[in-house]
C-alpha cells in the first residue's frame, strides 16, 4: 500500500460521518483524489499529498483544477520525514499556488486529523 493510500485510510477512519469516494481517473488529469459528502448534503474534493520533506509537488493540471474550483476543495498533506512534525496539514484549494511555492511552511487552515475532520464535516453549513 502506497503512502497516499495509507493517508486515505487514516482520513477515512477519522471521519465516519463523511462518505468518501476515491476518484481514480486517468482521463481527467488534475482531478482530486477524493470526493467527500457530509451530513449537510454538501460535496467537496480532497487532494492527498505525502512528502518526505516540506515541499509539495503539484502537476500543472492539479494547479489548474484548484484555480478553476476554488471553493469546497482541499489539499491534505502529511510529511513523513525524520525532522517533520508528522502532523497532517489541510489547506484550501484556493491556496494551491502559495502551497506549491512555500510547501508546508505555509500556514494550514487545519493541523491534525481531528481538526481536519471538524472542518470537513462543516463544509457548506451555516457554521462556516
Amino acid at each position: 500500500m502506497g503512502p497516499e493510500a495509507k493517508l486515505y485510510k487514516k482520513l477515512k477512519a477519522a471521519t465516519p460521518k463523511i462518505i468518501w469516494t476515491r476518484i481514480e481517473n486517468l482521463s481527467l488529469l488534475g482531478c482530486p483524489d477524493l470526493l467527500g459528502y457530509n451530513t449537510f448534503g454538501n460535496f467537496f474534493t480532497v487532494e492527498l499529498k505525502v512528502t518526505k520533506g516540506r515541499k509539495l509537488k503539484f502537476s500543472p493540471h492539479q494547479i489548474a483544477f484548484h484555480k478553476a474550483h476554488p471553493h469546497n476543495t482541499f489539499i491534505i498533506a502529511e510529511a513523513l520525514g525524520p525532522r517533520s512534525s508528522k502532523l497532517i496539514h489541510m489547506y484550501r484549494g484556493s491556496r494551491i499556488l502559495e502551497l506549491a511555492a512555500c510547501g508546508l511552511k505555509l500556514d494550514a487552515c487545519c493541523l491534525g486529523l481531528d481538526a481536519c475532520r471538524l472542518e470537513l464535516e462543516q463544509v457548506g453549513s451555516k457554521a462556516l
